[in-house]
């Protein structure tokens, strides 16, 4: 992955994956025991630290290397038009990367660059600006996985220390990868995400997965979990800030038009709104909007309804 943004080794590849993404998964090996190349090296030999930082350092270059490029023409453009009518010519110029225009008004205004014209940006504004469109538009949630393996707590508290700023969710996908096992061979009842598990078939276990389901108990009772779907909530509903809502058919019983409870759960952004769902679930339901209803106390609401985390919806629409 070093010097990616120059397009060495696998960098092209690696660069053009995160093109379209989101929201980015940095699985580190907290416990230090693989460098930089993925190799095994044995456990606190390598500072996950620098493999952390040097990620970050890729992707913040690769930015800074695709708005910098013709900056001094493309900013000449941008200072004759209008403010509203610049931010979306810039947007555009982006998109290829999937910059949204409200990531890039959010970007220059977290960099103080509001009030000033697009040519007297130097390369440290630009720099400043890339940096904090990236970390806007493609957050990083740091994976620290092989937590269970000795010295990855010191290396955890250490990273928290250094990177203050950052998402970082402790995280053991051996141990998740084992209760999904013993779940599907029916020793044990787990669910994934649950903080706990429950042994259904303690009379075949032997001496050897007792001592390792004690140690698995004994991390998620520590960590409240393997960290696995907390890393999938957290990237979802922090990083991305999105919420949760069931459109209904019939509000009463919460159902679609052949009875079944609760069909659909959509993710949509937080200060999404009534008619904004209505669109998303169907374009003649948006079309012909003529109010919501909030199944939960039977409220009626119009289309500048903000919806809230856990809304169940029916749409009343003309065209349905």
């Amino acid at each position: 992955i070093r010097d990616a943004h120059k397009g060495k080794g696998l960098g092209n590849k690696f660069l053009d994956d995160l093109r379209q993404a989101d929201v980015l998964l940095h699985i580190v090996d907290v416990s230090g025991s693989t460098d930089e190349e993925g190799n095994y090296v044995g456990v606190g030999r390598h500072d996950p630290l620098v493999d952390i930082e040097a990620i970050e350092f890729e992707i913040d270059e690769w930015f800074y290397s695709v708005i910098s490029r013709d900056w001094v023409r493309l900013s000449r453009t941008l200072d004759t038009l209008s403010y509203d009518k610049a931010i979306e010519y810039l947007t555009q110029k982006l998109s290829g990367i999937s910059i949204r225009k409200e990531h890039v008004v959010r970007a220059i205004k977290d960099v103080r660059l509001d009030n000033t014209k697009f040519t007297s940006w130097r390369e440290e504004e630009l720099r400043m600006f890339a940096k904090s469109l990236r970390s806007i538009s493609k957050p990083i949630v740091i994976v620290a996985n092989k937590m269970d393996l000795p010295g990855a707590e010191d290396n955890l508290v250490r990273i928290r220390r250094e990177l203050p700023d950052r998402i970082v969710i402790p995280t053991s996908a051996e141990y998740e990868l084992a209760l999904r096992r013993a779940s599907k061979s029916g020793l044990i009842d787990y669910l994934p995400g649950d903080s706990r598990f429950t042994v259904v078939r303690g009379d075949v276990l032997t001496p050897k997965q007792k001592e390792v389901l004690q140690r698995i108990e004994d991390f998620m009772r520590r960590y409240g979990g393997t960290g696995v779907q907390e890393v999938l909530n957290t990237a979802i509903f922090n990083a991305l800030n999105m919420i949760t809502v069931y459109p209904v058919e019939d509000a009463s019983k919460l159902t679609d038009s052949r009875g079944n409870i609760l069909p659909d759960a959509y993710l949509v952004p937080r200060g999404t709104t009534a008619l904004e769902l209505a669109y998303m679930v169907h374009t003649d339901l948006g079309k012909g909007f003529l109010y919501a209803v909030l199944a939960k106390d039977k409220k009626r609401v119009g289309s500048d309804y903000v919806l809230n985390d856990g809304d169940i919806v029916k749409i009343v629409s003309a065209l349905a």
